[in-house]
């Protein structure tokens, strides 16, 4: 159950963050990799602010979002340099 959660979890927090960062979406399954990648990087920017905001599902949403956009942000700067 816990895999089909996260799977889940991810694939909000993608579909999230794409939107939030008008239309930069990158498609189903790389919205659920970029969601479980974000939920990582949120889970550790969060641990180093000294906060934690899992332990229900709406916290490790808001917290895979956080860590999407973040991975969203520097994929498309990476995207960016390589097209220049």
């Amino acid at each position: 159950m816990g895999l089909i959660l996260t799977i889940i979890i991810g694939g909000i927090a993608g579909w999230v963050a794409s939107n939030l960062l008008k239309g930069q979406s990158l498609g189903l399954v790389w919205n659920i990799i970029l969601g479980v990648g974000g939920a990582f990087v949120g889970s550790w920017i969060f641990a180093l602010m000294g906060m934690y905001a899992g332990g229900n599902i709406i916290g490790k949403l808001f917290t895979a979002i956080v860590g999407a956009v973040i991975v969203l942000l520097i994929a498309n700067k990476i995207k960016k340099k390589e097209a220049s």
